[in-house]
């Protein structure tokens, strides 16, 4: 996959485009149905599947530290687009100049001059330009002038309820884990680097890998059985404890793992951390011994969930 990190003024040349645009935040159920017919419109057209997406997310450009919590950080959702086939990706600088820029500006600008555009496919209630006023309608009357066809996706749904970011974003918030990964169609998971802590955790007898999000907003808290890739040719479980620490005066947002019989040095070495199941929520304990007490319970209930999920 062709990845190009520009802005819009500068999105490499090209003809016949078979394109889609979003946030993708989470590439879910949603998502992964509309890549497959965007491949689908290519295939057809023999063409090229293009995605376009933003950095930063337009909401976090206008509201900041106010914007929904990101479900996946730019280099995950860069591998799940390559996962998905797509041939290239096109990540545009989200900026003031861009956020001036009209719909129909964007559209002839970006799309028809530099892309070539031939086929679009996006969710039906999506939206873009200067104050959102782009829409499936608008891009159909543009397609009758530039000579492109426009399909509006309908949102999937499960069991009745449409699949959405927002919707995952409240089930991770909640600690429905397994409700958001029926949404995500696959595990949440956290790729980051391993950093040094305090060492706490080894003196105790629990060694953990340390990895901070970038984000200070992460959707999800708590303890939990994880299954980590990175560190050797098969998946390693372990436990999971996401948060602040409370107990030990922590302020700072962190990831801590503790991998069941491994022991190698790994700092530095970027791991990918899959979420299978919510053991309890963080909590603030009286004294250390306390904790280390409930640690060791912890781990006990992680390896007995482990041992019955893998005998299955």
């Amino acid at each position: 996959m062709e990845l190009f990190r520009t802005s819009a003024r500068n999105v490499p040349l090209s003809r016949a485009s078979v394109i889609s645009i979003g946030n993708f935040d989470g590439l879910h159920l949603g998502h992964q149905a509309l890549l497959y017919m965007l491949r689908e419109h290519a295939f057809a057209l023999s063409a090229r599947t293009t995605v376009i997406t933003f950095e930063p997310h337009p909401q976090e450009y206008f509201r900041n530290t106010k914007a929904s919590t990101r479900i996946t950080n730019f280099r995950e959702k860069t591998r799940l687009f390559q996962d998905a086939g797509i041939d290239r990706l096109i990540c545009l600088r989200f900026d003031s100049r861009l956020a001036k820029t009209s719909a129909t500006e964007f559209v002839y600008d970006c799309l028809v001059r530099r892309l070539g555009v031939r086929d679009l496919v996006v969710g039906e209630d999506f939206r873009f330009g200067k104050d959102r006023k782009g829409s499936v309608e608008l891009l159909r009357q543009l397609g009758l002038c530039h000579n492109f066809e426009v399909t509006g996706m309908p949102a999937v749904q499960i069991s009745g309820n449409r699949v959405s970011s927002s919707q995952i974003r409240q089930h991770l918030k909640s600690g429905e884990l397994e409700e958001a990964n029926k949404l995500l169609g696959r595990k949440f998971s956290f790729s980051g680097k391993v950093a040094y802590g305090d060492q706490r955790g080894r003196t105790w007898g629990f060694p953990t890998a340390n990895l901070y999000p970038s984000h200070a907003n992460f959707p999800l808290t708590g303890v939990f059985v994880v299954a980590v890739k990175g560190v050797s040719a098969d998946y390693i479980f372990g436990i999971a404890n996401l948060g602040r620490r409370p107990t030990v005066g922590g302020n700072r947002f962190l990831i801590e793992v503790h991998l069941f019989d491994f022991d190698q040095d790994i700092y530095g070495k970027r791991i990918t951390i899959e979420f299978c199941h919510w053991v309890r929520s963080e909590q603030r304990f009286d004294s250390f011994d306390q904790l280390r007490e409930q640690i060791q319970r912890d781990i006990d209930y992680t390896r007995d969930w482990v041992s019955g999920h893998l005998a299955k």
